[in-house]
């Protein structure tokens, strides 16, 4: 069975419920008190025996994304499992469509999670989304924090 992850992000500070299948359930909330324009599909509502999850994204950004650094932050049962970062947007020769989308503009997209090949084991994850518009981390410009549950191993 196939299921539709389906959430708008408006509301800051609360947790929103967002999937629950067999084997796994999906909440959020934003990091920080400001309230968002946001969007965002996922196809399907599956982690085991799945290997890419469709998604669509729409964003109303705060601030002009000539810069965008992505900081994306995994733990398991509360330990460190993986840091990442990522200039996504520099301001040249950018490939991403994001980047140029001016504060205020509509931003949408379409893309596959092919990171979803991964055999992620039973257990909680914890994901932190950060973006940022400078290098150094400090003009933070968007924070999402997933809770994920897989409630049964692939293996």
């Amino acid at each position: 069975m196939f299921g539709l992850l389906f959430f708008i992000l408006f509301t800051p500070g609360v947790s929103e419920f967002l999937c629950m299948s067999s084997d796994l359930e999906m909440s959020y909330s934003f990091c920080d008190a400001t309230a968002h324009a946001f969007t965002f599909n996922l196809t399907p509502c599956h982690i085991v025996d799945k290997s890419v999850w469709k998604t669509s994204l729409t964003w109303i950004p705060r601030s002009d994304i000539t810069f965008l650094k992505i900081v994306f932050k995994v733990w398991y049962e509360g330990a460190k499992a993986l840091h990442w970062k990522e200039v996504l947007c520099s301001g040249a020769d950018d490939e991403y469509s994001v980047c140029g989308t001016l504060k205020g503009e509509t931003f949408a997209s379409e893309f596959d999670i092919k990171g979803v090949r991964i055999k992620f084991p039973k257990g909680n994850y914890n994901i932190l989304l950060e973006g940022f518009s400078d290098d150094s981390e400090s003009n933070m410009i968007i924070c999402l924090n997933f809770t994920m549950t897989v409630k049964q191993d692939p293996f």
